[in-house]
């Protein structure tokens, strides 16, 4: 009976051990499970805390809130991709990526906490400044999910996992002190730029008439991109305030098309403002869109770290190319122009929260250029007509909107600045080629061996 018992125990350990591979220990060699049979929720979660700490951290704006989603997704990416064998690192494609920390050979790992070691440190050091409120939400969100790991892991793949993911962020953050933009935060309105003068220039606009944001952010050193200008666009249209010139014709219909502007232009207006404070800004409006397809999608762990990449360099990229031919060119504003040659009276719309200019040049658009690139990577991951409800904005009351594409959704990104006065039609549509650009240097990254 003692020999029956024992050999009924060694077979259901040899069940288990089968079963349970990467739980639990003394079973003999073992292999992590590959990090496609996780699913995406713990970086989804992770990814739904990042665009509260951006709305809740001071400093925040558009560009500072692009390359902190660029980071986080390399990180994400660069820490569970040793558990994908067809997948290799973005290292030596990325500029200025040197090698990163791999795992111990050999050694199992648990690679959604791999993922909750990475997240939960980049965060911390991204967001240095977030406030005691958001810190908090950070230890919270980490200790959660690790409690939950825990309780399935052996001790030791879950200290090893979490080591590696430490590891990898330690080494993401590190490099990204180089490129020009660490602790951007603190420097949005930098009191030694003196921007240029004369006829068509950018001057500070209405109701605050705020000095320029981030004008140097185009210095930045790009992530995919091989230089700043690798998408750069042609030189806006002349000036002039000839009523007879093209220059004054876009001038008009912006003038006339908030002059006549309609319930569903201000609708559209409003939803893709993603005002700095407000809104987890417009490149978290992209990353929010990207969960809710992830989310969709029931994916796994793998495709959110691919996603989360993708979508997080598209932004980043998109903004320093953008601040880069802004402050190029420093075009003037509608508001300024049309207040100056057609209409000393006009401003931009009111709806429920005004639509306000905001203090940097005109030309090009930054929602048509990271709207245009996160359509493309989106697009050239999840396919040509994949149709989607927007609810990005459900916890401020505004309805969802619904697109046939990501295209659809970014055109109308784009286009909604024009129905909130903010730019010329030429802005619009060039920014949104600069985009397209910028979305297919970014899907041309190699993240398949």
């Amino acid at each position: 009976m003692a020999l029956s018992r024992i050999r009924k125990a060694i077979r259901s350990l040899l069940i288990v051990c089968l079963v349970l591979p990467t739980v639990l220990s003394g079973c003999g060699p073992q292999a992590s499970t590959p990090t496609v049979q996780y699913e995406a929720s713990v970086a989804t979660a992770w990814f739904d805390l990042y665009l509260n700490l951006v709305q809740n951290t001071q400093g925040f704006t558009p560009p500072v809130a692009s390359r902190a989603f660029g980071y986080a997704g390399i990180t994400l990416y660069e820490a569970v991709a040793p558990g994908m064998p067809e997948s290799q690192s973005l290292a030596g494609q990325l500029n200025g990526l040197a090698p990163l920390p791999q795992p111990t050979g050999g050694a199992v790992y648990h690679w959604p906490a791999v993922a909750n070691s990475a997240l939960a440190d980049i965060a911390r050091k991204l967001f240095a400044n977030a406030t005691p409120e958001s810190i908090a939400a950070i230890d919270a969100l980490e200790s959660k999910l690790a409690t939950d790991f825990k309780s399935q892991l052996d001790p030791a793949i879950f200290d090893r996992s979490a080591a590696h993911g430490r590891a990898v962020a330690e080494a993401i953050f590190e490099w990204s002190k180089t490129d020009g933009g660490h602790e951007g935060y603190l420097w949005n309105f930098p009191t030694d730029y003196v921007p240029p003068g004369g006829p068509g220039k950018w001057v500070p606009t209405p109701p605050k008439f705020q000095s320029p944001m981030q004008p140097r952010w185009g210095d930045n050193r790009p992530f995919a991109l091989k230089s700043v200008d690798e998408c750069a666009p042609p030189p806006p249209l002349p000036y002039s305030e000839d009523p007879t010139s093209e220059f004054y014709t876009q001038a008009l219909e912006v003038h006339d098309t908030v002059a006549g502007i309609t319930p569903e232009q201000k609708t559209i207006a409003l939803f893709w403002a993603d005002d700095a404070g407000k809104t987890a800004t417009p490149p978290g409006h992209s990353i929010s869109i990207a969960t809710q397809v992830l989310k969709m999608k029931n994916a796994s762990l793998a495709l959110a770290a691919e996603t989360y990449a993708k979508v997080g360099i598209a932004v980043a990229d998109a903004f320093i190319s953008c601040w880069h031919t802004k402050f190029v060119y420093n075009l003037v504003r509608p508001i300024t122009y049309i207040q100056k040659v057609i209409d000393p009276k006009w401003n931009t719309p009111e709806v429920t929260d005004p639509v306000i200019t905001p203090p940097f040049p005109e030309y090009t658009s930054g929602h048509s250029v990271q709207s245009g690139a996160v359509a493309q990577v989106l697009t050239d991951l999840f396919g040509d007509n994949f149709a989607f409800t927007d609810h990005t904005h459900d916890a401020r009351s505004l309805q969802p909107r619904s697109f046939s594409s990501f295209f659809a959704a970014a055109q109308e990104a784009a286009l909604s600045r024009l129905y909130g006065g903010i730019h010329f039609r030429a802005a619009i549509e060039v920014g949104f080629e600069q985009g397209e650009c910028i979305g297919q240097k970014v899907s041309a990254l190699k993240f398949k061996k």
